[in-house]
């Protein structure tokens, strides 16, 4: 008996996106261009930036002891915001490294190097989704409108960093993380001790994840001289995962003593084991960690939509008790 042939991947898949995403199956062909522009088809840097959005209204949900529809629309404007402005920062990282992406094997898919749309449409499209995440930030009070706007200065900047930098994934983890500071100032209408410490929390975690997902690119970007944590670290990876992975523990069991100063020890115990039980995950990868395996090294960075989900529950019954 014969084998049926595999069958072939959809004209324009890019290399590193999840086999038989849904943009490539059911998309309209005029949009995929645009649509893997903005990892439409790889959502997990969606859930990166939108998970120390959840975080946050968790813990700002702990200090206030409310919970209304307010709420809610915080986690749905976040989730959407979340998908818009990934895909513009993404879109503005494509168009900033178009020269790069198309000397490194596993980005020379991407849609401008591979000419599937041009600069041009793809300035455009960035702007359509910034304007339509725009009035969604409009919606929340004033010291989130403000943070929402300065939040394009670290995505801005992110993708000129490898030129200058070992450490890009720093300005990464500052600006994938920045939704910790928004969603607390939707919630509280202010910022304080509680969402900055978690801020930073979010910055070792995007360190420890990002430095997994750059070990799949650093033999291309020691050709072309790009920078990277991955570059920087070598060997000594294991070490400074370990380290990303104790400060991120650490940092975010701090923020929620700080939310949850004034509630049941019972209350500040449970919400504590959310951070515990996300480092055991995290131990977990870093476990899995192989720096030769790129396969491997992508399913773990995928993994840490896993990670990032662990503490809710955690802070669900911490609100309950």
């Amino acid at each position: 008996m014969t084998q049926n042939p595999r069958m072939p991947e959809p004209a324009g898949t890019v290399a590193d996106a999840v086999r038989g995403n849904w943009v490539d199956r059911f998309a309209p062909a005029p949009t995929r261009p645009y649509l893997r522009l903005s990892r439409a088809d790889r959502p997990i840097g969606t859930w990166l930036l939108y998970l120390p959005c959840l975080w946050a209204l968790a813990l700002a949900v702990l200090v206030t002891g409310r919970f209304d529809s307010f709420a809610v629309w915080i986690i749905a404007g976040c989730g959407i915001g979340a998908f818009l402005m990934r895909g513009a920062g993404c879109t503005w990282n494509d168009i900033t490294d178009r020269d790069i992406d198309g000397s490194v094997a596993r980005t020379r898919s991407r849609p401008i190097p591979s000419g599937q749309t041009s600069v041009k449409a793809a300035v455009i499209w960035m702007i359509v989704q910034a304007l339509v995440a725009f009035g969604i930030l409009i919606t929340f009070p004033p010291a989130a409108i403000v943070l929402g706007i300065l939040a394009l200065l670290p995505v801005a900047v992110y993708p000129f960093a490898k030129r200058f930098t070992w450490w890009p994934q720093v300005f990464l983890g500052l600006a994938f993380n920045w939704g910790a500071l928004l969603a607390w100032a939707a919630h509280t209408g202010s910022i304080g001790a509680a969402p900055v410490v978690l801020y930073l929390a979010g910055i070792a975690w995007t360190l420890f994840y990002d430095t997994i997902y750059a070990y799949q690119d650093a033999e291309d970007d020691a050709l072309i001289g790009v920078k990277s944590t991955a570059r920087l670290f070598g060997d000594t990876a294991r070490w400074w995962l370990r380290l990303f992975l104790a400060l991120t523990v650490i940092l975010f069991g701090a923020a929620v003593l700080l939310a949850t100063q004034d509630r049941s020890v019972l209350s500040l115990v449970v919400a504590l084991g959310g951070p515990l039980a996300m480092g055991g995950h995290l131990a977990w990868q870093l476990h899995r960690f192989d720096a030769d395996n790129n396969e491997g090294l992508l399913r773990i960075f995928r993994s840490n939509r896993d990670a990032g989900l662990i503490p809710l529950p955690f802070f669900a019954v911490a609100f309950l008790v």
